[in-house]
């Protein structure tokens, strides 16, 4: 019984998780590929592993003909009838090979295939087994920093770190523990790379899934993420049992839970915000610590003008325009942020601005049929197209263009009233960048209040104001 083949297939079986069949296979493939070398490449050749006595046959088919045209796979009648004397066209002869014959050569190339076979097996499960880990947290040693890159040492596998990928002002030492999340598998030449990232929202995500128990029960969801790594993060939850309270429970007793995920992302600030069925209420919780006096909705646009106290709009935008920008994100609407003073000045310049239908003196029928339709000022008529005039019963072609250009006529005698200071409304979006620039109009930022970190989240908390 050959021990030491045995123990061989068992320790690359144990170390390298690849499947023991496949290793068999792969012993006798490399064999017949030694065998070929010496007997011809076209050659018959069979080998035989016993599992259980770690013996190896190897053997030599050829079959027997009038004309050999093969050598390598063929034997005449008078060749063949030297090793039996029954012989007939058409048999097939086994010549058993003593596996001596092949040497050295046969070992080592037996030996490369194997390698290369383990290699590709091992490629193949790590591909496997990391693309259905892509999103999901995992957890390694630094092995290796070169020029702001890490090389993590991971179970059965490398992953990489870019620079790009790791948190701001962050730095890793050789040995260290670290955490990521996966984002993909690069399946290269040199075999596939696992790529890390610890800047990705989802890297947010998992660490509460780790530290809350109530979202790793499906007790508490996180509807949505937005972050900018190393700065502030923003994360909406929501609680599927009414007695549970979804902020309190990511918050922690005296900020315990949050707190170590904040120490996990270097100091990043983190704002726990409830989630809302209501666009407009949720958009007013996600702009917090900012207090929000106003919302008007625009569906078809996805847009929302937010107004708030001259002395939150600073707040509402944050620094660099921070708190706008990730509260779009977090919500998916275009934000539109505007000051009370700046709304009362838009209101009186919309009064100011007003022209009721009845200007135009067109008739009392016909004003009353404009009304009912929905067009009640000068403003309002303009903008209809004609199509839509032409619908409204008792107004034909010939009269929309008559009331269209009576309109514009009027417009140009009485030009709007212009504000002394123009009213703009500040916009962010979800596709704002991060680091990205507040839009022009910006009022001067104040300095945002800090968070008490160790105070327990109030049981139904308002938007936003449990945080780190």
């Amino acid at each position: 019984m050959n021990y030491e083949i045995l123990d061989a297939l068992s320790q690359i079986t144990r170390e390298k998780s690849v499947d023991r069949a496949l290793l068999i296979e792969t012993l006798e493939a490399g064999l017949a590929s030694a065998v070929r070398k010496k007997f011809g490449a076209t050659a018959d050749v069979e080998v035989k592993f016993s599992n259980e006595t770690g013996a190896i046959t190897v053997a030599l088919r050829k079959a027997v003909v009038e004309t050999v045209e093969d050598a390598a796979l063929q034997l005449t009648v008078q060749e063949a009838r030297v090793h039996r004397a029954d012989v007939r066209v058409g048999d097939v002869l086994t010549f058993p090979l003593p596996i001596a014959e092949f040497g050295r050569n046969a070992i080592q190339t037996a030996k490369q295939v194997l390698i290369q076979r383990v290699r590709e097996a091992e490629r193949d499960r790590v591909f496997r087994e990391y693309s259905d880990k892509i999103g999901m947290l995992v957890r390694g040693v630094v092995q290796q920093v070169d020029r702001g890159n890490v090389i993590v040492k991971l179970d059965h596998s490398e992953g990489f770190l870019p620079a790009r990928e790791q948190i701001p002002r962050s730095y890793h030492r050789q040995g260290d523990y670290v955490r990521a999340v996966v984002i993909n598998v690069d399946k290269s030449a040199k075999g596939p790379q696992v790529i890390l990232s610890r800047t990705h929202p989802d890297f947010l995500r998992r660490l509460f899934e780790s530290e809350v128990p109530e979202i790793s029960d499906s007790i508490v969801e996180i509807k949505a993420v937005a972050r900018e790594a190393g700065f502030r993060s923003k994360i909406s939850v929501y609680s599927t049992d009414p007695r549970v309270d979804a902020v309190g429970s990511c918050v922690g007793l005296k900020g315990s839970r949050v707190q170590s995920i904040v120490r996990e992302l270097g100091g990043e600030r983190i704002d726990i915000v409830p989630w809302s069925q209501d666009p407009s209420v949720f958009v007013s919780r996600a702009l917090s610590p900012a207090r929000v006096m106003d919302v008007r909705v625009h569906e078809a646009e996805r847009r929302m003008v937010v107004v708030v106290a001259d002395d939150q709009l600073s707040l509402a935008i944050g620094k660099g325009g921070q708190n706008a920008r990730l509260a779009a994100r977090l919500t998916g609407w275009k934000i539109d942020l505007i000051s009370k003073t700046d709304e009362k000045k838009r209101q009186d310049l919309e009064r100011a601005n007003r022209i009721e239908i009845e200007k135009l003196e067109l008739g009392e029928a016909t004003t009353e049929k404009l009304i009912s339709a929905g067009i009640e000022t000068v403003h309002e008529l303009v903008a209809t197209a004609l199509e839509r005039l032409v619908e409204i019963p008792g107004i034909g072609e010939k009269t929309a263009e008559k009331l269209l250009g009576a309109a514009r006529d009027y417009l140009t005698a009485h030009p709007p009233v212009v504000a002394e200071a123009a009213v703009g409304e500040l916009e962010f979006t979800p596709e704002m960048e991060a680091g990205g620039t507040v839009p022009a109009g910006e009022h001067p930022t104040e300095a945002e209040p800090q968070p008490v970190p160790d105070a327990p989240a109030p049981s139904g908390a308002a938007a936003g104001e449990t945080g780190a």
